[in-house]
């Protein structure tokens, strides 16, 4: 475009230039038509030019997936004042602390469908005539906007993760934590349940988010919010606990997207606590066929019995290192075993020759 602007300047005057030498007519013209083919030949020698460079050119690199911090909480702390930006959807709140931070007007959101459509303040999963099929193959979702409203539910290694376990289905991830440690909202919402359920979540929560979300909070010892309340990113709504159907002390956390259960760990990383990516495209491929099912803490209970056993036969095992005047029978009547387990354990036989200093397995 600025090639052709540059040259149709160059156009007129070139064409008041040979106006200005006034020939006869007929040969003024001609001379115009002239200066006018080979200008157009200009054109696209350069415009041919200007491709060829941009077609060589080394392909622009994408933007890395830059993670998001959680904001800083600000519970306890008072507002003091409200003013207003130029953005009538957002305003900027001032603390006693003299802090501030940006947050959305919620009346800009209180009237959208996502707060409208399925709305059940008693059912945990309102989206059952909703079939996985009706759903897009993959759905881009912007997890935070320009404020990057976001906060992890709570800081840990995980100890139980999404997916099958020993054939059984776990629909989210169990962060160990003491009871009576802060719980916190993962981005702005609106509480959607606030309810003690018997079906094994004890005390929970479940919020729902402007960008179509749910998260929920399980096995909570005491929660903070109330249906249809609205809450911020950061803001505590409960306090951790070992509720419900719970083997300890634990917080229960799942992200649905119309009832569907996918993976929290596709969006945050607990251990640092940073949400992974400002934007996530959610794939149909994601959730699990039985996912639009509630959480069967029948699993999580025999999944937490199967470690435990687990756990202590590793805690068993017990090996014997080798001494001089060693024989099997020695050692098995030691450790209150046979030869013929010490053997199997350890792929020998009986008249296999003890070497000094090697390890046997002996339970």
């Amino acid at each position: 475009m600025k090639i052709r602007i540059l040259l149709a300047s160059a156009l007129l005057l070139g064409i008041g230039a040979a106006a200005a030498q006034t020939p006869p007519p007929s040969r003024n013209i001609e001379q115009i038509r002239q200066l006018i083919d080979e200008l157009q030949r200009q054109v696209e020698t350069l415009e041919t030019q200007q491709a060829e460079e941009s077609a060589s050119a080394a392909p622009v690199a994408e933007t890395p997936v830059q993670p998001v911090a959680p904001i800083a909480d600000t519970n306890g702390v008072i507002a003091l004042d409200t003013l207003p930006t130029i953005n009538e959807a957002v305003r900027i709140v001032i603390f006693n602390d003299n802090s501030w931070k940006y947050v959305r007007d919620r009346a800009y959101v209180r009237d959208s469908a996502v707060y409208t459509g399925y709305w059940d303040t008693s059912s945990l999963f309102p989206y059952r005539e909703v079939a996985l099929s009706s759903l897009p193959a993959s759905v881009a979702i912007d997890l935070v906007d320009s404020l990057k409203r976001y906060h992890y539910p709570y800081r840990a290694s995980v100890r139980s993760k999404y997916g099958v376990r020993r054939g059984r289905q776990h629909q989210g991830v169990d962060l160990p934590l003491k009871t009576g440690d802060p719980v916190y909202a993962t981005f702005d919402g609106r509480v959607r349940i606030s309810q003690y359920n018997t079906g094994g979540y004890g005390n929970l929560i479940i919020l729902r988010h402007d960008n179509g979300l749910e998260t929920y909070y399980g096995h909570l010892s005491e929660r903070l919010v109330q249906p249809d309340e609205w809450v911020e990113a950061g803001q505590i709504i409960g306090y951790g606990g070992s509720t419900g159907r719970s083997t300890g002390p634990h917080l229960h956390f799942e992200t649905r997207y119309f009832g569907q259960s996918f993976d929290p760990e596709r969006l945050i990383d607990f251990e640092t606590g940073l949400l992974r990516r400002q934007t996530f495209l959610l794939k149909k491929s994601f959730f699990d066929i039985r996912s639009s099912a509630a959480q069967d803490f029948s699993d999580e209970e025999a999944n937490d019995a199967d470690d435990k056993k687990e756990a202590a036969a590793k805690a068993a095992i017990a090996y014997h290192t080798i001494r001089s005047g060693d024989t099997l029978g020695a050692i098995a009547r030691k450790y209150g075993t046979t030869v013929s387990r010490i053997c199997s354990l350890n792929g020998i036989s009986s008249t296999t020759t003890l070497r000094i200093g090697r390890k046997l397995r002996v339970r």
